[in-house]
């Protein structure tokens, strides 16, 4: 069974440093497709960035050039770092992990946020 632990949020000065990370198990992660969301107060959840196993990293338009996704696969672990110095991205982020021949994701529990500028 996949599981997916996000660590590294919290308060946030709007010019600090911002890296999430989410460590998998359960899963081969080198053939697991990774994903970040964001749910930001009184919004829906909404695609941040995806990492797939091979091939494009894709980023939302809201964010494009404001965070980084990257992964490390001899670590199970994905990674989002916010690159932008403004008072944005307060909001709960989540982990997708969608295994090899899986239509569905896996959820994790998510890690709070708070930019303050």
């Amino acid at each position: 069974q996949v599981q997916l632990v996000e660590s590294g949020g919290g308060l946030v000065q709007a010019g600090g440093s911002l890296r999430l990370s989410c460590a998998a198990s359960g899963t081969i992660f080198s053939l697991t497709a990774m994903a970040w969301y964001r749910q930001a107060p009184g919004k829906q959840r909404e695609l941040v960035a995806s990492i797939p196993r091979g091939g494009n990293i894709n980023y939302a338009d809201v964010v494009k050039g404001r965070f980084t996704i990257t992964r490390d696969n001899s670590k199970s672990t994905v990674y989002l770092q916010k690159n932008s110095r403004k008072p944005e991205g307060t909001g709960v982020y989540y982990c997708n992990a969608r295994p090899c021949g899986s239509t569905v994701g896996k959820w994790g529990r998510g890690t709070q946020v708070t930019v303050s500028s």
